[in-house]
């Protein structure tokens, strides 16, 4: 291609670009990646469930004898 025929695509490359500025989205991972809850949240009730089978297993071993 000759240099001139480049550069007239470049512009209009940039041109069209122009009309887009400001609507780059916050982040680039698709949406369907985040998780529906919080990290914390999600490890609260994991530790209250876990929590809550430990302290079971332990009142059942201490009255079964």
């Amino acid at each position: 291609m000759a240099p001139k025929q480049r550069m007239r695509i470049a512009n209009e490359k940039a041109s069209q670009m122009i009309t887009q500025r400001g609507n780059v989205p916050k982040t680039l991972k698709p949406s369907e990646d985040q998780y529906p809850v919080s990290a914390w949240l999600l490890g609260l009730f994991v530790f209250v469930v876990v929590g809550s089978a430990i302290f079971e297993i332990v009142q059942h071993v201490r009255f079964s004898f």
